[in-house]
Formats: C-alpha cells, sequence, structure tokens
C-alpha cells in the first residue's frame, strides 16, 4: 500500500494533512460538492483501466488513461484508496493457467506433414548431460590454466559455483564485464558482473555512458548473427560455456581481490582455449563412465522408430567425434543405432559445414580411426563421414528446403544459417526450459507477476499528476515495483535472472531464438505425443498498438 512503505507518507497521514478535496465533475453536474470516499471506491472499481492478464509481452498503451476524470483524486488518502482498489481488482483475479513443461512453442507455424527428412545435433539435443558433466569441464579447464598457461596455483582452490551464471550472457572482452543484454541490446542493470562482484549502476552508466549499447558494439561491423572478431562482446550461447563462464569470473575474481594486474581479454582467450582443449579428455571420461555422465532418455528409441515407420528420414551432423558419439549413441539407443539414421557426419565443425562451400565430405574408417581420401559420391546408410559442408549433403541426398527440419541447441552454430540460407526449418532443445516452467508455474511468482504488471499500470496512469500527494505516492509504488522486479527476476537465477527474459524486455538470446528457431522445447522426445502430419500453431502475438488484453 501507499503509506505503507512510505515514511513521507505515513507522516502526512498522522497529522491529517489533506491537500484536496475530491470534486464531482460528472454528468450529473456536483458543482464542486465533496464526494463521499465510497462512490470514489465504486467509480474506481468500474472505471480504473488495468490490464487483466500476465502477457507473453508487455504490452503498454500510452494514451492519456486518467479514467477516473470525473472523479479525480486530490489528496493522499485519495491515492491510497486508488491503490487499493487497484489491489483489490488483482486479488479478485485468477492467476494464469500453468505451463505445460513437456510443451512444444511454436515461433512461426510449422507443419510436419511437409517434413520427410529429420535432423538432429547430438551434445545436449539427443544426448543430454547431467550437471556433473558441468563440474568435470570446470576442474579440466581449471587445471589446464594452471599447468599450462601458468596461472597461480591458487586457482586450483576456486570452485565451481553452478548457478552463478546462466546460458546467453556476454562478455565484454575489453572491460572485463560479464553483462546481460535485452532484445534491444540494452544491459540489465543489477546484472553486471567483474569476476563474482556486482558492479553498480552508476559505474556502468559511467563506462558504458548508456544502457543502450550500439550494435557494432555488440555484434561487429557487419552485425552477423555469428561473432564477428571486431566486435567488443562475446555471447556465451550453449550449456558448455556456462562453467567456462563461471572460471572466467571466479579467475578475474581472484586477479581483482588479490590486486594482480591482468588484461581482460587475455584472461577470457586463455580460459576458452583451456575449456576447449580439455575437451579430448572430457570425452574419454565420459566413455569410461557413460552412465555417470548422459541422461538416459528411454523414449529416444520410440521416438525414432515413429519418425522411421512414417517413412521420414534421419541424419546426424555433430562437431563431437565418432568414438564419442558411439558411446553415447550405444548408451542411449543400442549399439544397432546407425539402422536409424540414413546419414552420420562427425566432427562436422559447425557453424563452418553451414557456411563453407568447398570441403570435403570425407569417409571415416572405424578400423584404423582415420580418413579416407577417396572421393565420396553417395551417401550410404550404416558408414560414417567425417566434415563436408551442407552443400554436399543436400546434393548428394536431394534433401532440399522445407523439407527438412533440422533440431540442435544453439541458435547460432546450429540452426542460423541453415534457416537464412538453406531454408531448412528448425527446432531448439533448450534444456533451461523445465527450469524456468517451474518457475513460472509458482503460485507466488504468479502473483508478483500480475500485481506487478498491474502496478506499472497504475504508475503509468497516475504519473502525468504532478500534485504533491502523487508524487509522494509515485515514489512509494516506484520503490514497491522496483523491489516486484527483482523479486520476479531472482527466482530464476540470483544474478541474472531467466535466460528468456531481463526485467520485462525478451533478453537477447530470446531474440535470437524466436529468429532462427521455428519451435522449441526442453527435450527432442517432447514431441514423440505429436503425429508426424500435427501442425505447430504460433500464439497470436499482441503488438503495442493492438488490444492490451483480447485475444490472450
Amino acid at each position: 500500500m501507499c503509506a505503507a512503505r512510505s515514511p513521507i507518507v505515513s507522516a502526512l497521514l498522522k497529522q491529517n494533512v489533506v491537500l484536496g478535496c475530491i470534486t464531482s465533475t460528472g454528468r450529473n453536474g456536483g458543482g464542486g460538492r465533496p464526494q463521499h470516499k465510497t462512490d470514489f471506491l465504486r467509480h474506481l472499481n468500474t472505471s480504473t483501466n488495468i490490464s487483466d492478464t500476465v502477457t507473453a509481452e508487455t504490452v503498454t498503451t500510452h494514451a492519456p488513461i486518467n479514467q477516473y476524470q470525473s472523479i479525480k483524486p486530490k489528496s493522499v488518502s485519495d491515492f491510497q484508496e486508488l491503490y487499493e482498489a487497484t489491489k483489490k481488482k488483482f486479488q479478485s483475479k485468477k492467476l494464469p493457467v500453468d505451463v505445460h513443461p513437456d510443451a512444444v512453442f511454436a515461433c512461426n507455424e510449422l507443419d510436419l506433414s511437409e517434413v520427410q527428412v529429420y535432423g538432429f545435433d547430438y551434445d545436449y539435443t539427443l544426448a543430454c548431460y547431467k550437471p556433473v558433466l558441468e563440474d568435470l569441464l570446470y576442474n579440466l579447464a581449471r587445471e589446464m590454466l594452471v599447468k599450462r598457461f601458468r596461472y597461480p596455483d591458487d586457482i586450483l582452490h576456486l570452485e565451481y559455483e553452478p548457478n552463478f551464471a546462466v546460458r546467453g550472457l556476454h562478455y565484454d572482452v575489453e572491460k572485463g564485464l560479464l553483462v546481460k543484454l535485452d532484445s534491444f541490446l540494452q544491459l540489465q542493470l543489477g546484472s553486471v558482473y567483474r569476476g563474482r562482484t556486482k558492479v553498480d549502476a552508476d559505474e556502468v552508466l559511467k563506462l558504458y555512458h548508456n544502457r543502450l549499447l550500439p550494435i557494432a558494439y555488440v555484434e561487429g561491423p557487419n552485425n552477423s548473427h555469428r561473432h564477428n572478431t571486431n566486435s567488443k562482446m562475446v555471447q556465451l550461447a550453449d550449456l558448455f560455456s556456462v562453467p567456462e563462464m563461471c572460471l572466467l569470473c571466479n579467475v578475474i575474481e581472484y586477479f581483482e581481490r588479490n590486486r594482480i594486474d591482468y588484461n581482460p581479454e587475455i584472461v577470457f582467450h586463455d580460459t576458452r582455449t583451456a575449456m576447449g582443449s580439455c575437451h579430448p579428455i572430457m570425452h574419454a571420461t565420459v566413455m569410461k563412465n557413460t552412465e555417470k555422465y548422459i541422461e538416459r532418455n528411454p523414449k529416444l528409441v520410440q521416438y525414432f522408430q515413429k519418425l522411421q515407420k512414417a517413412g521420414k528420414n534421419l541424419f546426424l551432423v555433430t562437431n563431437s567425434p565418432f568414438s564419442f558419439v558411439n558411446c553415447g549413441m550405444s548408451y542411449l539407443v543400442g549399439a544397432n543405432w546407425r539402422d536409424y539414421f540414413d546419414v552420420v557426419i562427425v566432427q562436422a565443425r559447425k557453424p563452418k559445414f553451414f557456411t563453407d562451400e568447398s570441403r570435403p565430405i570425407r569417409l571415416y574408417d572405424e578400423k584404423t580411426s582415420s580418413h579416407v581420401w577417396d572421393r565420396v559420391f553417395k551417401l550410404e546408410k550404416g558408414r560414417i563421414y567425417y566434415e563436408g559442408s551442407v552443400r554436399q549433403l543436400q546434393e548428394l541426398k536431394g534433401w532440399r528446403g522445407g523439407s527438412v527440419l533440422y533440431f540442435g541447441d544453439h541458435p547460432y552454430s546450429d540452426l542460423a544459417d541453415v534457416t537464412l540460407k538453406h531454408s531448412w526449418r528448425t527446432g531448439a532443445i533448450i534444456s533451461e526450459l523445465a527450469h524456468e516452467i517451474k518457475t513460472l508455474n509458482d503460485v507466488d511468482f504468479k502473483k508478483n507477476a500480475n500485481w506487478l504488471q498491474m502496478l506499472t499500470q497504475l504508475i503509468e496512469d497516475t504519473q502525468d499528476d504532478d500534485s504533491e500527494p502523487a508524487q509522494l505516492c509515485l515514489r512509494a509504488w516506484m520503490e514497491e515495483r522496483d523491489q516486484l522486479r527483482n523479486k520476479t527476476k531472482n527466482v530464476f537465477n540470483e544474478q541474472f535472472g531467466s535466460v528468456f527474459r531481463t526485467y520485462h524486455n525478451p533478453t537477447y538470446f530470446s531474440r535470437r531464438l524466436f529468429r532462427f528457431a521455428d519451435i522449441y522445447t526442453s527435450d527432442i522426445t517432447n514431441l514423440h505425443k505429436f503425429s508426424t502430419s500435427h501442425t505447430f500453431y504460433p500464439r497470436r502475438g499482441v503488438m503495442p498498438h493492438e488490444y492490451a488484453s483480447h485475444f490472450i
């Protein structure tokens, strides 16, 4: 309530300071007679325009919505009544229904009856890893920083914190900051970190001069969907980057606390090189104890069988080596896993697989674990292929355009080029959705999100009233709004919030996901319950100039 958390308003009420009265100027022509507060409340309950639902996008109309024009609040107590009426309306509303955790979400209409070919990435698409894999990657890269790059031995004592970062963040290689951007390239203040220490808003604005960053600063001069070496920022967009971000921030925090001079760009490249170099060791470790690291998914075989029975073609294109893929797929599907795939390509080196024109597809010799130099004239079922390009894959198999649906976990290296250049249909596997949906379905979160939206509307409707009572209450309402914004952010991740949303806007990651993925879901086998002729329809989004709550 307005006065509940505002010392100024509380003092005014205790002193019974009334700065105005409510006058009737309605159609009955009250001639300025005082109006009873119950009439004022009754008018508020029927006239105050508050958005009715928590929508996917916050839509705000900027017309002068002083809907209580006939009875205008003038005193602090009047604005309190307005606040209480809004709160009462909020409490009377039904909460949104739960989101199903296994749902498939459509960004673009997708008719599966038009899809003849299903393609898959391996890591975090077919093979989903247990959290212990992140610990393994972190520990291996940490050790490599010390042994190979001669970082201080104390680095070995810096432990992995799995709940520190989320994917989709940007690292500013010049300033040494880990930041979260929204779809408009705005910094989310309160989620900027130097090492493990939050950088306050004043320092952030001093460093960047603005919350809104130039597109060339974030994406480089060519504004490509892929990272440009001339850009100042690098986005960490896959799940393998989560332990990388934690290690990077731990090392920087160590240097900061011990007042050791460092170059943030060098630390970034050393950390990235260490993380990449330890993947072969990680592969060998996982192969020795597959059950410890890979989540078993009994529905995977059923899904492949369903597609095969429907006469669909399946292929696998992965950056991982054959021995690693073979071990994991044998664990997940069985020793005969290759029987389900018409083409298997390993060490494809995406995204180059989707962009390069001249790299030849080579045959992999399983007996010698080497690559054959013979020219490949056709792609045969049961054989393993290496590198190559999507151009050759399409030419040799005749698979083109909208008849191909490819699934991956990385919106850029897996999905961007195939949809922009080859018109393939795409599906993103975003495992974090499970946690996000669980949070969205929490009753307290629903209440806080709904009240946040209604309180924001109340603030907007009142903000142009420059009277002292209005401004006193607005300050208190804004304080409450800030608390609600932080509360709805922190339930996802205390440092950075949701993968998909900043305080209210979609994240930069979401923008790319929605652009490059026709559908997305938390697990590939969530599609098993749909027929191969099912059509996924996107929700009709509300644009800012359209109805705020109709059709929702």
